[in-house]
């Protein structure tokens, strides 16, 4: 989806960032929505292109000026808690996650988005990847880059997807 220019007029008056900062943030926006999942009416479901934790996804609203968490009006918040208890129990039963993490910080994309991060206190595998969870018991971040191939991760997508749709 790409944004209007009312919503990156507003993202830089209310990030206070210059204009090269700007370009750099409107590039920050298109690449965190580049391994979709699942549409729904008000939020998308992406894969996460870091894999650090296994089957780490995250809701991005679709409203376009949607910045701060806690300005989520109720048809937003109803269908992000709905959805996201369909994805903690997809995941459960796709990796059996120990614990799971949430995070809406807003530092790097400066839009409504909530991050599911499954932590596991023992390593886990798909397609013949270790996962390892380095930072169980702790904050998930900062941690170091875990980078798997496209053909992995549109693997990962599907498996979530198609468990989503049962």
């Amino acid at each position: 989806m790409k944004y209007s220019t009312s919503y990156y007029k507003k993202s830089l008056k209310y990030l206070k960032l210059s204009a090269l900062e700007f370009l750099d943030m409107t590039d920050v926006f298109e690449r965190f929505k580049e391994l979709p999942i699942k549409e729904y009416k008000h939020w998308t479901l992406y894969l996460h292109k870091k894999q650090r934790y296994l089957g780490r996804v995250y809701l991005w609203a679709k409203r376009e000026d949607a910045v701060d968490f806690m300005d989520m009006n109720e048809d937003e918040k109803g269908e992000l808690f709905e959805i996201g208890g369909k994805v903690r129990n997809v995941l459960n039963e796709l990796f059996r996650p120990d614990l799971f993490n949430y995070a809406a910080l807003g530092n790097v994309a400066t839009h409504l988005h909530l991050h599911i991060i499954p932590r596991y206190k023992n390593s886990r595998g798909f397609e013949g990847i270790v996962f390892e969870d380095g930072k169980w018991g702790k904050n998930y971040a900062p941690y170091n880059d875990f980078e798997i191939s496209e053909e992995i991760l549109k693997k990962l997508v599907n498996v979530i997807k198609q468990k989503l749709e049962n």
